[in-house]
């Protein structure tokens, strides 16, 4: 679309970003996010429709009221596209918007929660609860701060970029550089989990074993092997168990653990 043919002003686009922010608020179980998706999507229906009949507003609204689900992020860029092809499309043609939005909120929202939701939240996470480990209160706010610019940035740039190049990104390479970012985002995450287990995961076995005058300590002697092999073990074993049950006994878990450590120390097996 050329500058002159463009309806949608960006000022109707910064409404979208600023009413997204509570898209998620109406979530119910019969359409999930629709009512927050349609809520958000309203300035541009009133700049599309604003000097068309009542009816085709209403029914433009109604087309957006269908059932809708994606990562709340990925929202931003499907926002974006869908305000495209309504500002493209002839009230006949009208179908491809609900089409497009449920081809792309499945793949999308994959990307979401992989890139955001397991990979930076936790990169977050884990910068600040080690700074509150070390009992600065910076901890929760470099947390919130590191979260949010990532967050915001791309809620806001998702939806211009979704209205300018979302169809070229979903339909030519641009399909390869979200691919790309999704790996890269897997990776840092990876290596950003390896560090937390090293760093958080603090496994202190003070049980030794005399033979004569010679002492062999547990910690010592597997510190010699490979440091943190405790703190790996733990992990591995703990990720093994919600793994096979799919996370339903998380909180089970965590109060066994706490048991267990508990019993192990008074039993001189762990240190503090």
């Amino acid at each position: 679309m050329s500058t002159e043919e463009m309806k949608i002003t960006k000022h109707d686009l910064n409404r979208v970003f600023w009413r997204m922010q509570l898209l998620n608020v109406t979530n119910n179980f019969q359409s999930l996010q629709a009512i927050g998706f349609l809520s958000s999507f309203v300035p541009v229906l009133e700049r599309l429709y604003e000097d068309q009949p009542k009816e085709l507003k209403t029914k433009a609204m109604k087309r957006h009221l269908e059932f809708f689900n994606s990562h709340v992020n990925s929202d931003a860029l499907i926002l974006g596209i869908a305000a495209a092809i309504e500002e493209t499309t002839d009230e006949e043609e009208k179908q491809t918007v609900t089409d497009v939005k449920t081809g792309l909120m499945g793949p999308l929202a994959g990307i979401g929660d992989s890139i955001l939701k397991f990979t930076w939240l936790p990169i977050c996470g884990s910068i600040g609860a080690s700074l509150a480990l070390n009992g600065s209160i910076l901890g929760p706010i470099v947390m919130f701060l590191l979260y949010n610019v990532v967050n915001v940035s791309i809620k806001y740039y998702g939806i211009h970029l979704g209205y300018t190049k979302g169809m070229e990104m979903i339909e030519g390479t641009g399909g390869n550089i979200l691919q790309r970012l999704s790996n890269i985002a897997n990776i840092v995450g990876l290596m950003v989990v390896g560090a937390l287990i090293a760093s958080v995961v603090d496994v202190n076995v003070v049980a030794e074993i005399s033979a004569g005058d010679n002492v062999i300590e547990f910690q010592e002697m597997f510190d010699q092997v490979m440091p943190g092999l405790f703190s790996l073990l733990i992990t591995f074993a703990v990720y093994k168990i919600l793994k096979k049950t799919n996370g339903k006994h998380a909180p089970l878990l965590i109060l066994a653990i706490m048991v267990l450590s508990i019993l192990l120390t008074a039993l001189g097996v762990l240190g503090e």
